[in-house]
């Protein structure tokens, strides 16, 4: 989060504010409307790239239950693309790529899409992923601060918490048995010496 981004209230508006179009179903396979593909494909050009068509079908839904929020989030990533502040700024392809494919894929395990319009909260966090991914930070914050408030908002990273809470859980649970057993063991040798 180097370099510094735009206001954040100016992206959780723009979020709040999201048209319907941006809302629709996705394309997957015959069933929705919204082709996210083609929104990806327009907004890479509006920086001034060209995908390929392999590109371009990591934004096609193939599976509805894997597929649909994750083509949910990309759709609103690309609104949020749409502000003019990043109209200003050197966006380059390979990042824009990656963010889109595999940090949204990533997001879109633990966040739905609909929340990040609703909800106050995963707005915050959804422009906040966003910025972050893209290397910027808020403006008017320090990179401390654009780090600390993402962490604290973040349902990623809040089950990233959760799964090393449960592996430490378990390693120890784990230790404590082995010293269990081991003390039975040293006890049993110890009645049969004597």
């Amino acid at each position: 989060m180097k370099k510094i981004g735009p206001q954040l209230q100016t992206l959780t508006s723009r979020l709040a504010n999201t048209p319907v179009d941006f809302l629709d179903e996705p394309r997957i396979g015959s069933v929705g409307r919204l082709v996210v593909a083609a929104l990806v494909n327009d907004a890479f050009k509006k920086y001034g790239h060209q995908l390929s068509i392999d590109e371009l079908r990591l934004f096609e839904g193939v599976d509805q239950a894997t597929d649909r929020n994750r083509l949910k989030l990309v759709s609103l990533a690309v609104w949020l693309l749409n502000d003019a502040w990043f109209a200003q700024v050197d966006l380059q392809s390979s990042e824009l790529l990656t963010f889109l494919n595999a940090s949204i894929t990533q997001l879109a395990e633990s966040t739905k899409a609909n929340k990040c319009v609703e909800d106050s909260d995963r707005r915050e966090e959804f422009a906040r992923y966003f910025l972050a991914r893209l290397d910027y930070r808020p403006e008017g914050e320090s990179e401390a601060q654009a780090k600390d408030r993402l962490s604290a908002l973040s349902s990623t990273e809040r089950q990233r918490l959760l799964d090393e809470s449960r592996d430490a859980e378990k390693r120890a649970r784990e230790i404590r048995q082995a010293l269990a057993r081991k003390a039975a063991e040293q006890s049993a040798d110890k009645w049969t010496r004597e």
